[in-house]
């Protein structure tokens, strides 16, 4: 009895696990896209859209926008399901 409960507790916790994947696989993607699109934002307000671009995707996302406002740059990046936007200047 105590070893069919045991079993009964393993497969609960795995379908439970199973469960969360996409929303673990959405967080991650979140905190992926947002740290893509500040280090986007920060080279592309020092060396302009296409160090951007090399940013986003060196750290595995794809920047889709890109704004340049005089000294403000603002981006937004998608890695996964997840985008983010970030904004970076080099003045005040």
């Amino acid at each position: 009895m105590s070893l069919t409960l045991g079993m009964m507790g393993v497969a609960v916790a795995a379908v439970m696990m199973m469960a969360m994947m996409p929303v673990i696989d959405r967080v991650i993607d979140r905190q992926a896209a947002t740290q893509a699109a500040d280090a986007a934002a920060l080279a592309g307000v020092i060396d302009g859209h296409a160090a951007a671009v090399d940013a986003a995707e060196h750290n595995g996302g794809e920047l889709v926008a890109w704004e340049i406002d005089g000294a403000v740059v603002t981006v937004s990046v998608t890695v996964g399901s997840m985008t983010a936007t970030a904004r970076a200047t080099d003045g005040p």
